[in-house]
């Protein structure tokens, strides 16, 4: 599966701040800047925050992360072994 906006997945626990988007500044409140809420491609913590959200919904869904390859996420069902193995590409 590719997922092109993992990123924007990623929960902020800090304030962040940025200037308003050229091309959809608000006229009346030019000097303003925007809170965000949600993290974003660029962002020195995106990667982290991505990862630690996807850490935390795939651990819901009884996958445990492999010691050894923090990658690897394996679940029990039975005689049944599933195994998820996650690759982010930082490059788009």
């Amino acid at each position: 599966m590719n997922v092109k906006t993992a990123f924007l997945n990623g929960n902020l626990e800090e304030d962040v701040y940025m200037t308003q988007p050229e091309y959809f500044v608000d006229p009346k409140n030019a000097n303003k800047v925007c809170k965000l809420q949600r993290s974003i491609y660029g962002l020195k913590q995106a990667s982290r925050s991505w990862n630690k959200r996807f850490d935390e919904e795939v651990k819901k869904m009884n996958f445990i992360q492999s010691e050894k390859e923090p990658c690897v996420y394996k679940r029990f069902s039975g005689s049944v072994v599933v195994f998820l193995i996650m690759y982010v590409d930082c490059c788009p």
